[in-house]
């Protein structure tokens, strides 16, 4: 004889021939008792219903209730639902802990349908428009829920809340639910919320909603709420990583329609941690200083020794909460169509002319390759002709004879222009190649620009011609065809600083699980060896010291009060002839005997405006660094000497600095010294004795 057993739904499908569904069950029929069938059946333990069906034994009332148990032979009203919790996502934060991206508790407004009998469609609707209509006045967006779409959902979908709100956060909520009345209710959800609303906007991205919830007849593990996705920025590259796994809810109505169990079959596991090697307090600070020093603009720290990127900041900016949960078409075209683009993220997705600031290169490969020597002098007149062109100086007054440090102070263009046509361009154009110009950082970035470092090819291919000298002395003053982002320029400053190597860039510090733990951690890396004499590297940042700490340097304005900083000016045209629009730079590093931070800012100037980077965008740099003064000078001061501990007992001249070795007897524990310890100071060449190991 026939044994029925009942499945909760989605707890195994397609055992036998005989497997029906009715209203989110599976009833199958088992001709033999022990039959391997059978035993499949135990293993996800399947209780025999007891019923009222005539030939079965009577339902037994007295025994507990499981989530995973319901009977459809009683009535039709009956269910047993497997919902999916989605998880909460993991935050993302700086080098420090500091949020940038986290999860908040929003509030939806949802009808919750009772369980009615004998009614027809146009009661469902009517008792549903009426709650519907208390709304207005306390929600700002009602979801407009057609007659058929509120029927439907009563038909199949009647124990779960049907939404007819936008999300709101806590304070909202609860001034509006006593006035709400049975029938709605309000359900928590989690949502994505930026602390920082539009700080780093460009590379964090957002996230959206994977799809809508499904309609018609319930299904096995869907989700409570709408699920989010990463669509932009690092919310998209590590998706993966900070979406979590979602959980398992069950619940058990009668066949009355009243919820009789609700049990957490398993936990959400929230999203992992993404730390960046942002500073979150210099990227608000590199931030404020570009909304107070241009409408349009970049600026970039990097850190020399690890290539780790400290601030990368665009100006405009947009606040990545109108994204959350969704934004609407209205809005995002606004934003597409506003005519500053600030949606586009200048710092690393935008290519324009490095100007001046492209000139250490071109001077580092002139020294490397012997076209120049430190002392050796190219007279720099207001003009030079080339081919049947005439390349002018920034500057009406002639330089006359100077040598290269000269040149970089000065930014003289028609020194420039000389000497990288006798360099040769294929020489400065490698150089440039090397530190990293012409390709992608390799950072987690979406739409980076590659810039552009032309070839003999590309010329061919686009210009129809090969590098000239024209050509050639355009691209020695960061003109023609070259192309770089700030980034890309705050990370060649970086090569040069390093002297030896480029090191290869990073924006992700760590990737922590759940627990904390560290599943991904970044190393410091070379990405490659610049091949250049370290005592033409010294020269060339000796010529950049110059640029701002000498009175005839063009960006004296950058200079600071507590230590050296190397940089180099730059102004460039850019864009169609017909905008009459220029760009200012200033990059470099600090400080210029060690240096530590690389740094580029970018003033994107209007149509017709006159600019220059020693007027715009050098006191931007002064502006930002001066504030940070006691921090960094901590982080760059030189590390202390060697202690040399003196024996108890031996005599110290007096007033030497001394740390007294203290003697611990056997059996004792460590105590405090009874005088203040000090230190010897040894100097850089003394000799230490031989026995005396760091």
């Amino acid at each position: 004889m026939p044994v029925y057993c009942e499945v909760a739904i989605g707890g195994c499908r397609g055992l036998a021939s005989g497997v029906h569904r009715t209203t989110g069950y599976l009833i199958a029929t088992l001709l033999l008792p022990g039959t391997a069938w059978a035993q499949k059946l135990e293993a996800v333990s399947v209780e025999p219903v007891r019923s009222n069906v005539p030939g079965l034994p009577a339902e037994d009332t007295d025994r507990p209730r499981s989530a995973s148990e319901g009977s459809i032979l009683t009535r039709k009203d009956a269910r047993t639902i497997t919902l999916k919790i989605p998880a909460p996502r993991g935050q993302i934060v700086d080098r420090f802990g500091e949020p940038l991206a986290q999860n908040e508790v929003a509030y939806k407004v949802a009808l919750q349908f009772k369980q009615f009998q004998d009614v027809d469609r146009q009661y469902v609707v009517d008792w549903a428009r009426e709650r519907l209509a208390r709304l207005d006045g306390l929600v700002e967006i009602i979801s407009d829920k057609s007659d058929d779409e509120l029927y439907e959902h009563y038909r199949h979908r009647r124990w779960l809340p049907l939404y007819v709100s936008g999300q709101m956060g806590a304070e909202q909520a609860k001034g509006i639910e006593p006035k709400l009345g049975s029938g709605l209710v309000l359900y928590p959800v989690y949502r994505r919320f930026y602390p920082e609303k539009g700080l780093a906007a460009h590379f964090l991205g957002y996230t959206g909603g994977v799809g809508k919830l499904p309609t018609g007849p319930i299904n096995f593990n869907e989700p409570l709420w709408e699920e989010s996705e990463g669509r932009a920025g690092l919310e998209k590259i590590f998706d993966r990583e900070l979406a979590g796994e979602p959980g398992t809810k069950r619940l058990l109505f009668d066949e009355s329609g009243n919820k009789l169990l609700e049990e957490q079959s398993k936990r959400p596991r929230p999203g992992g941690t993404l730390v960046t090697t942002l500073n979150l307090k210099w990227q608000r600070l590199a931030e404020k200083v570009l909304n107070k020093g241009c409408d349009r603009g970049a600026f970039v720290v990097i850190d020399v020794v690890t290539g780790e990127v400290l601030v990368m900041a665009s100006r405009p900016t947009f606040d990545l909460n109108a994204f959350i949960p969704g934004i609407s078409s209205k809005a995002f075209r606004a934003l597409q169509q506003e005519p500053s683009n600030p949606l586009f993220g200048r710092a690393f997705q935008s290519a324009y002319p490095p100007a001046s600031a492209f000139k250490p290169v071109v001077a580092l490969a002139a020294l490397n390759s012997g076209a120049v020597t430190e002392l050796s002098t190219v007279d720099s007149p207001t003009s030079v002709r080339i081919g049947n062109h005439t390349f002018r100086n920034w500057s009406k007054t002639a330089e006359g004879p100077i040598n290269v440090k000269r040149a970089l102070a000065r930014s003289c263009n028609t020194w420039f222009y000389q000497v990288g046509i006798e360099t040769g361009p294929g020489v400065f154009l490698g150089l440039a190649r090397r530190l990293g110009m012409g390709s992608r950082s390799g950072l987690p970035l979406m739409g980076e620009t590659p810039g552009l470092v032309p070839t003999n090819e590309w010329m061919l291919k686009n210009e129809r011609r090969r590098i000239l000298d024209g050509d050639t002395a355009n691209m020695s003053i960061g003109q023609g065809s070259l192309l770089a982002s700030p980034l890309q320029v705050a990370q060649m400053m970086a090569g040069i600083g390093n002297g030896g190597a480029l090191p290869k860039l990073s924006l992700i510090r760590q990737v922590q699980d759940a627990r904390g733990r560290v599943i991904k951690a970044m190393t410091p890396e070379r990405r490659n060896w610049l091949g250049v004499d370290d005592m033409a590297v010294e020269i060339v940042r000796e010529g950049m010291r110059d640029v701002v700490g000498k009175g005839y340097g063009t960006g004296k304005s950058g200079n600071l009060s507590y230590t050296e900083l190397a940089g180099k000016t730059g102004t460039a045209q850019w864009g169609p002839p017909s905008k009459n629009q220029r760009l200012a730079w200033f990059a470099g590093f600090l400080p210029y005997d060690n240096p530590r931070y690389s740094f580029a800012v970018l003033y994107e100037g209007k149509p017709g405006e006159r600019v220059s980077g020693g007027r715009m965008a050098a006191p931007m740099v002064r502006n930002f660094f001066e504030p940070l003064e006691d921090e960094i000078k901590d982080i760059i001061a030189p590390p202390m000497k060697a202690l040399i501990v003196i024996p108890e007992g031996e005599e110290v001249d007096e007033g030497e600095k001394v740390l007294k070795a203290i003697p611990i007897e056997e059996g004792e524990g460590l105590f405090e010294p009874v005088e203040i310890l000090r230190a010897i100071p040894i100097d850089e060449d003394e000799e230490v004795s031989e026995g005396f190991q760091e």
